[in-house]
């Protein structure tokens, strides 16, 4: 698996991740919260599937 997520998105993406699981315990009860563990996890390890699937990558690349 390539890293295809650049640094500052991974960081917004753990972020709102962490504010979605948060609403678990403010707020009515419901299992929306459970869809932020998606934005924490490919955060984490800087790989998006739908990125790959689609050919999308916002890490930089180098250029010789």
């Amino acid at each position: 698996m390539k890293k295809n997520i650049h640094p500052i998105e991974r960081v917004l993406r753990v972020v709102v991740g962490i504010i979605l699981v948060t609403m678990a315990f403010v707020g009515p009860a419901n299992y929306w919260f459970l869809l932020g563990i998606i934005p924490v996890l490919t955060g984490l390890i800087g790989w998006c599937p739908p990125y790959q699937l689609l050919g999308i990558s916002t890490c930089k690349t180098k250029t010789l």
